[in-house]
């Protein structure tokens, strides 16, 4: 391991190079369903460039999902349109990855539609498809976040849906024709919203739902040092949430800021080991709740990039199921993925 410990900005390459691992499994097929890309955020731009960097650091990433992100969006344009701008920019990095063959693809878009437009669906159904009209099949589902917490001074993403908005019988009516159409619903809350998202899971059943970063365990401001507890009541949420057959886990986006590790805050990065010793319980009991044919390893990049490097979070995942089956390492890694967002092969 690079012993190298300079003084450098966290989540930048010179930081993140300081821990270098040997890649564990290289030849394992992956998809990384949740990354992000953008200009100006934590200092640097996360574009095509950033990307395969950190696609073709040595993993075997073949495929990859875009998670809205409120990136390139046309400021111009009325509200409920503005997030066309991000889907169209996205497409088009999209195609350019088309013409490296010898790289990973983006394969799959998660748009960002306000679903309280559900009470007009109608004009729903008339902004996802021009989402549809400019990425085609890549379009794969829908992220109108939940994410809201009492004091969002405290943390450095700090949600921005309204009051409860999972009890909405407006967004609930806008979950159901996402459901109708064929797409997916990606959202992104905090612990304490996880019995909220439990009751819309039990009343939507016929719409696909996919819980982004394990419903964001937090550990900072008035949440650090109430880990313990945080992590008893998560649990049987989890388990309750895993009766809805509706909905599926990922596994990731443990490593930011949020959730108090203070990774981000120290002179080195997380190694591999580290991850595992501190989140192995997180994962192990989603798995043990939902199963491998429901679950999916995600890097959340570049947010997580923030604690740790791509090379070595894959290698944290690798080691967190060392012991499983080949078919259920395959599905956590690349078959979920594939069967809950549609994927296939890029030229198949």
């Amino acid at each position: 391991m690079n012993q190298h410990t300079a003084t450098c900005v966290p989540g930048s390459d010179e930081w993140l190079n300081q821990v270098t691992e040997s890649i564990i499994e290289p030849e394992r097929r992956i998809i990384d369903p949740h990354h992000h890309l953008w200009r100006k955020r934590f200092n640097r731009d996360y574009l095509l460039d950033e990307y395969f960097a950190d696609t073709n650091s040595g993993h075997n990433i073949e495929q990859t999902v875009f998670i809205e992100c409120h990136a390139f969006y046309n400021k111009e344009a009325p509200e409920h349109l503005q997030s066309l701008g991000e889907t169209r920019a996205i497409a088009e990095i999209a195609a350019a990855c088309r013409s490296y063959t010898d790289q990973s693809t983006i394969n799959g878009i998660i748009a960002n539609v306000n679903l309280c437009l559900g009470e007009q669906p109608d004009l729903l159904k008339s902004v996802i498809q021009q989402h549809q009209a400019i990425a085609g099949t890549l379009l794969k589902g829908i992220r109108h976040s939940g994410a809201r917490d009492a004091r969002p001074e405290d943390l450095l993403l700090p949600g921005r849906a309204p009051p409860y908005l999972y009890g909405r019988e407006d967004f609930r009516k806008g979950l159901r024709i996402l459901g109708e159409l064929g797409l997916v619903y990606d959202t992104w809350h905090y612990h304490h919203q996880n019995v909220d998202f439990c009751d819309l899971a039990e009343a939507v059943p016929e719409t696909t739902l996919i819980l982004d970063h394990f419903g964001t365990p937090l550990g900072v401001g008035v949440y650090k040092g109430a880990r313990d507890a945080i992590f008893a009541q998560w649990k049987e949420d989890i388990k309750r949430l895993s009766r809805c057959p509706n909905v599926y886990a990922k596994l990731g986006g443990l490593a930011m800021p949020d959730n108090g590790f203070g990774w981000d805050r120290r002179d080195r990065p997380a190694d591999s080991d580290e991850l595992v010793r501190w989140q192995k319980k997180y994962y192990l009991h989603t798995i043990e709740c939902f199963g491998p044919q429901r679950c999916m390893f995600e890097s959340n990049f570049p947010v997580d990039r923030l604690s740790i490097s791509y090379p070595v979070l894959w290698n944290a995942f690798k080691k967190l199921v060392a012991d499983f089956s080949e078919s259920d390492k395959h599905a956590l890694f690349y078959a979920t993925a594939a069967h809950v967002y549609r994927l296939t092969t890029p030229g198949v």
